[in-house]
């Protein structure tokens, strides 16, 4: 008896064999069928996960040079991408955060500034979520968090008499966490992943156009997520948080808490420095138009022989690096951060960026894209929002049962096409292909934040499925609204 996993397994392969032997997609060009075969067998181990995503993502490597698509070192160079070091160089930033507690420090100061009540104490949760969310991964931040939320809940079920209504605190932290620190995400380049394999493929294939950078993606989709923010919360409001119950937490609760951490330490004040010169030479690399007048990025002074060479992922290495030879002060003979506290970078997401990259990458060099946009019936005539509408409904659906990742690194070649066909701007199909590939808010699978916090056992599927579809819904609604601003901004 086959399992399920052998099918699976079998399935990639399977019909890449049938594609490639069965098909003659462009007469000619064969490549375009090799490439058809290759991209077929990708999505199906990406999608039902046969074997871990990362193994997957190895695949261009070796058959884009077997199949003549692309040489070795074309495809390898993909998954060395200055995009992947803007990653790694987050994270780094990140593992820094977490090392000296700083993330609990500006947990606890907004847990001080909301209030006791229960609304007050979840929008307290969700508002730190989605601004550490903003500057690295989700999945990082709820790991961060999670400990100081559990206390908060412990807390909160020592006040209530009711089993029914601590749960249902309990289930809204919870789900608050995970929910914003996606939405957050959102926000910034560097917030998830899905973000930075955009700026990537955009790059790559408008070189000319010099109309995407931190400062313009945090222009448009600051705004989407802010809204959403605020919109989550009353959703969990409504659904967790009833108005006749009443919760007495000591006002000195998070005070006392945070007193307990004592006095800023040298290494938290320097990691915080890193962070915020970190930030701010993101948003003033490039020029920024605020219409009246125009600020002239640091990137433009005369010292730099090429502004084109400086990125962000420069940035985000170089202020990593500090954090390797700033001494700390607490413990002698070593410094902010180690190699060995580093060694938790994730590389297989890593080499999911580099696959992804090479996936695309074999699209443009076999013009499996060209025969793409051919094939997509697409003309300026069609209605830009029921396109977005629809895009975004598959992009999410797509995003409950698969990496995120996998889904928007399969999905931005085929909307390249689309591009070519309407002759649009091209960010405004990549962009809200983008923030759909996050709205994996339904299923506990979906994303690494939803796996986190249902796995402390106090949530119930079907209090993710409610709540998710209906962030799910509004996230769709805001980001098809979000076209009409967004194309007066690029027809500006």
């Amino acid at each position: 008896m086959i399992s399920a996993k052998q099918i699976k397994l079998i399935l990639g392969p399977l019909l890449a064999v049938i594609i490639f032997f069965g098909f003659d997609l462009m007469p000619g060009n064969p490549l375009v069928t090799r490439m058809a075969a290759v991209a077929v067998w990708m999505a199906v181990w990406w999608l039902t996960e046969a074997v871990h995503l990362a193994v997957t993502a190895l695949l261009p490597v070796v058959l884009l040079p077997v199949l003549g698509i692309a040489d070795s070192k074309t495809t390898a160079f993909q998954y060395m991408d200055p995009i992947i070091f803007l990653f790694i160089g987050g994270f780094i930033i990140a593992f820094a955060i977490e090392r000296w507690n700083l993330h609990k420090r500006i947990a606890l100061k907004i847990l001080m500034l909301v209030g006791t009540s229960p609304s007050r104490i979840l929008f307290g949760v969700m508002l730190t979520s989605f601004l550490i969310s903003m500057w690295i991964s989700n999945t990082a931040t709820v790991m961060m968090l999670l400990s100081a939320v559990l206390a908060v809940i412990v807390q909160i079920e020592q006040h209530f008499k009711e089993e029914h209504h601590s749960h249902k605190m309990a289930a809204a932290l919870l789900i608050g966490l995970a929910y914003s620190a996606t939405i957050g995400g959102m926000s910034t380049l560097v917030g998830t992943p899905t973000n930075m394999i955009f700026l990537r493929e955009y790059n790559e294939k408008f070189p000319d156009n010099h109309d995407m950078n931190f400062f313009v993606w945090f222009k448009i989709c600051f705004p989407i997520a802010l809204i959403f923010l605020f919109l989550a919360f009353f959703v969990l409001k409504k659904m967790f948080i009833k108005k006749d119950v009443l919760l007495a937490i000591e006002k000195t609760y998070f005070s006392d808490a945070y007193k307990r951490l004592g006095k800023m330490s040298f290494e938290e004040k320097m990691v915080s420095l890193i962070f915020i010169l970190t930030a701010v030479l993101w948003f003033t690399r490039a020029d920024i138009d605020f219409g009246a007048f125009k600020f002239s990025g640091w990137s433009n002074w005369n010292i730099f022989p090429n502004k084109e060479f400086l990125q962000d992922s420069t940035i985000a290495v170089f202020m990593a690096v500090l954090l390797f030879l700033i001494p700390a002060k607490s413990e002698k003979g070593r410094a902010l951060m180690t190699w060995s506290e580093v060694s938790k970078l994730p590389f297989d997401i890593i080499l999911l960026f580099g696959g992804g990259f090479a996936l695309a990458k074999g699209f443009e060099l076999s013009g499996l894209s060209t025969w793409l946009a051919t094939q997509l019936k697409f003309t300026p005539e069609t209605n830009i929002y029921l396109l977005i509408f629809s895009m975004c409904i598959l992009v999410c659906i797509i995003s409950e049962f698969a990496s995120n990742v996998a889904c928007i690194q399969l999905m931005l070649p085929v909307l390249i096409a689309v591009q070519h066909t309407m002759d649009i701007n091209p960010l405004l199909l990549m962009v809200p292909a983008t923030l759909a590939a996050s709205l994996g808010f339904m299923l506990p699978v979906a994303t690494g934040a939803n796996t986190i916090v249902f796995g402390t056992k106090r949530i119930k599927v079907n209090d993710m499925l409610k709540t998710g579809f209906a962030l799910d819904f509004i996230g769709i609604m805001l980001i098809t609204l979000s076209i009409y601003f967004m194309q007066l901004m690029f027809s500006s």
